[in-house]
C-alpha cells in the first residue's frame, strides 16, 4: 500500500513540475536567439515553412486543428537612432503599419483599427494594437499585435484568428501577445 502512495506521490509531482516548465497553461515557449526575441505561443501549434512567405518574415506557427489561427513574427529594418516612440504613437504606428500591409485596393481587405496602447516591460517600448479585418469574402478576423523596435529593427509580432472564435480564444491571445519582448 505504502509503495502504491508513493507512487502516486512522485506521479503527482512530475506533473506539477512539468506543467510548471511551460510557464502558463496553454502556453508554450518560443526563443529566436540569434534574432533577438522570445514569445509564449498555444499548446498544439506547429511551426509552418516560411520560405515561402512575404519578405521579413521571420516564423509563423499555426493551430494544427484550427488552421486559419495563426501568428507571425516579421522582422524589418529600421534606422538604428529610431525607437518605437519617435515613429509615433500606438494609434499612428497601427494605422501606418495597417495601412502599409492591407492595402484595400490590392489586398481587398478593409482594417479596422479597434485599440492602441503602449506598455514597457524591463526599458523596451511595445505597441499593442487590436484590429478587425474584414477579408474579400465577407469574412471576419479577430487580430491582435505587439510591435517592438530594438537594434536598427522592427519586430512585429501578429496573432490571427477568425471573428466568431474570438471569445474563446481572447484571454489566451491577449497573454501570447503581451508575452512577446525583444532583447
Amino acid at each position: 500500500m505504502y509503495q502504491s502512495l508513493r507512487i502516486l506521490v512522485l506521479t503527482l509531482i512530475s506533473l506539477t513540475l512539468i506543467s510548471c516548465s511551460t510557464g502558463v497553461a496553454g502556453l508554450q515557449s518560443y526563443i529566436d536567439a540569434a534574432d533577438g526575441y522570445q514569445f509564449l505561443y498555444p499548446n498544439g501549434w506547429v511551426g509552418v515553412d516560411v520560405k515561402q512567405s512575404s519578405q521579413g518574415v521571420d516564423v509563423i506557427f499555426r493551430d494544427i486543428i484550427e488552421e486559419s489561427e495563426n501568428l507571425s513574427v516579421i522582422v524589418s529594418d529600421v534606422d538604428k537612432e529610431k525607437t518605437l516612440t519617435s515613429l509615433g504613437t500606438p494609434t499612428e504606428v497601427g494605422y501606418y503599419l495597417l495601412k502599409q500591409m492591407n492595402n484595400k485596393e490590392e489586398s481587398g481587405r478593409e482594417v479596422d483599427l479597434i485599440n492602441a496602447e503602449s506598455r514597457e516591460v524591463e526599458g523596451n517600448t511595445y505597441y499593442n494594437l487590436e484590429y478587425e479585418v474584414t477579408l474579400p469574402n465577407q469574412q471576419k478576423r479577430h487580430n491582435l499585435a505587439s510591435i517592438a523596435v530594438s537594434r536598427g529593427k522592427l519586430f512585429t509580432f501578429n496573432l490571427s484568428t477568425v471573428q466568431k472564435r474570438w471569445d474563446k480564444v481572447k484571454d489566451l491571445f491577449t497573454t501570447s501577445v503581451n508575452s512577446f519582448s525583444v532583447y
